[in-house]
Parts: C-alpha cells; sequence; structure tokens
C-alpha cells in the first residue's frame, strides 16, 4: 500500500494534534441547531456505512468516540467532537443507501448541503470512498456542492485492507481522473483502513498541515 510522503517531524505533529481527549460536543438534526462557529472544523463526509465513525475513531485512539454500525444510515446528525486545542471533528451523516424513511435520508442529504454551504470556519472535507467501490452516483451531488462552495476536499479511500494492492492501484487511478472534473478537490488521494491502521498516521499529518498552513 503506497501511503504519502510526510516527515518524521509531520507525522509527530500529526500524532500530538489528536493525544488530547477528545470528547462529544453535540449533534445538529437542522441548520438551526448547529454549534456556533468556533476554531477550526475537519468534516468527514461520504456514502452510508463507507467508515466515516471508525476513521473518527481511528484517528482519535478512541473506540466509542463516534458510534458505529453495520447498518447504513446509523449517524443520522451531524455529530460534533472536539478536543483543547480548538479543532472540531464533524461526523456527516451518510448519504445514498440508508436503512431509514426516504423522507428521512432526504432530511439528513438537506442537511449535509446546507452545513457545507453555510460554514465558515470548516477548512477542509475528507470525503470518503470504500476502496473496494470507488465514486459512484450517490457521491456525484455532493462533489457539486463542495465544487459551488468553494469548499476545500479531499479524497480518503477507506477499508485499503480489503483490496488488494493491484485493485488499490486502479481504484486510486479512476478516483484521480475523476478528480480532475472537480475543481475545489485536493489532488492527492489519501489511503486509509480504521482496522488496519494502515494510513492513519498520514491523515493525522495531513490535518495537522492544513491547519499549520491555516493558521500561519
Amino acid at each position: 500500500m503506497r501511503l504519502l510522503p510526510f516527515t518524521t517531524s509531520e507525522i509527530g505533529a500529526g500524532r500530538r494534534l489528536f493525544a488530547p481527549e477528545w470528547r462529544f460536543v453535540s449533534a445538529a438534526s437542522s441548520a438551526a441547531s448547529l454549534p456556533a462557529m468556533k476554531g477550526d472544523e475537519i468534516a468527514f463526509a461520504g456514502r452510508s456505512n463507507v467508515g466515516k465513525s471508525s476513521l473518527i475513531n481511528a484517528l482519535t485512539n478512541r473506540n466509542g468516540l463516534a458510534r458505529t454500525s453495520h447498518t447504513p444510515g446509523r449517524t443520522q446528525e451531524l455529530v460534533f467532537f472536539a478536543a483543547d486545542d480548538g479543532l472540531t471533528l464533524v461526523d456527516m451523516p451518510g448519504y445514498g443507501f440508508a436503512a431509514a424513511p426516504k423522507s428521512k435520508v432526504a432530511a439528513w442529504t438537506a442537511l449535509v448541503h446546507d452545513y457545507l454551504k453555510g460554514r465558515a470556519n470548516l477548512r477542509r472535507v475528507y470525503l470518503l470512498v470504500d476502496a473496494r467501490r470507488g465514486l459512484g452516483d450517490a457521491d456525484t451531488p455532493v462533489l457539486a456542492t463542495l465544487d459551488a462552495a468553494a469548499v476545500s476536499y479531499q479524497i480518503v479511500l477507506t477499508k485499503a485492507d480489503a483490496v488488494t494492492e493491484a485493485q488499490l492501484a486502479e481504484g486510486r487511478a479512476a478516483v484521480s481522473a475523476a478528480l480532475a472534473k472537480h475543481p475545489a478537490a485536493f489532488p492527492e488521494i489519501l489511503v486509509t483502513s480504521a482496522r488496519s491502521g494502515a494510513g492513519i498516521a498520514e491523515l493525522r499529518a495531513a490535518i495537522a498541515r492544513l491547519l499549520a498552513e491555516r493558521r500561519r
């Protein structure tokens, strides 16, 4: 599995960034219930059951911080987690298929789009894509919203331990080609596995690098 090169210093900065105790802050089911904007926010978006909660747990080294489930649609709100350094992580409700009424899924989707368009302290969205499946039709509206809102976003392939090196390389190439049509997308693709831990240190380092650049 090829991982992006980060210096030892950057890996250490990422480890320190996520070392503090993380805690649940709030959950929002509507735009009106969003918490006040404070510090820097990093959001995790993706299809239902792509592994957002598992990735947040791996990043923070807290197995029970974000709820995980094998049932698509378990996360039904925007869920905010924070540490003491002014950084907030946002677990977004999955889009696409979910084991819930269509009206409820439509409400979650609208909430996601409202959040992406109106959050001034949102530094980046990490758009999670299952390495086994690649980008799909359900991702298209979110990509369009991110482009229209000029929100910086980056693709993170999840569940990379479930594919071969050849399949991963093929999937990365396909996603990279698709991103050429999306101007707001960060060109580098991160590869992770919450189960094996692969790529977690690199994702932490990428977030630390982003925040350091923003705060200069």
